[in-house]
């Protein structure tokens, strides 16, 4: 099973090593999308959650036993095909090629299955057809 999930560590939490004690504590493979980690600050992670259900919901329990704010994400891509002028400036920062042009006719094709939401192309869209549903 996987799970997409935002985690807000607090300054003092924010060197403990959560990813290496969620593959060794609890089976569980944690994909990185974003990260904003820094010495003494605040850090916030998203994350894809990997692993059997009962080891993922025990891992958050342990994070959140830690001051590991955990926020499960229920959000995607949404793209306002009215506005879209089809200039695939968000084909070239999709790093899982969820948005790519159709050779034949130059349209816009976005497969919602491989977006993991990373949210790069948002800014890169020059017309703003482009956004989340939260």
């Amino acid at each position: 099973m996987k799970k997409r999930v935002t985690l807000t560590f607090p300054k003092r939490t924010v060197q403990m090593p959560v990813t290496y004690r969620l593959a060794r504590d609890f089976n569980v493979a944690a994909n990185i999308i974003r990260a904003q980690v820094a010495p003494n600050q605040i850090g916030k992670l998203v994350v894809e959650l990997s692993g059997d259900i009962d080891q993922l919901d025990a891992a958050i329990d342990w994070m959140r036993s830690h001051d590991i704010n955990v926020s499960l994400l229920d959000r995607e891509i949404l793209i306002d095909e009215n506005s879209c002028v089809d200039c695939g400036l968000c084909t070239g920062v999709c790093p899982t090629e969820a948005l790519t042009l159709n050779p034949q006719d130059f349209k816009l094709n976005f497969t919602r299955s491989r977006c993991i939401v990373c949210e790069q192309c948002i800014p890169t869209c020059p017309v703003q057809a482009i956004s989340t549903n939260l």
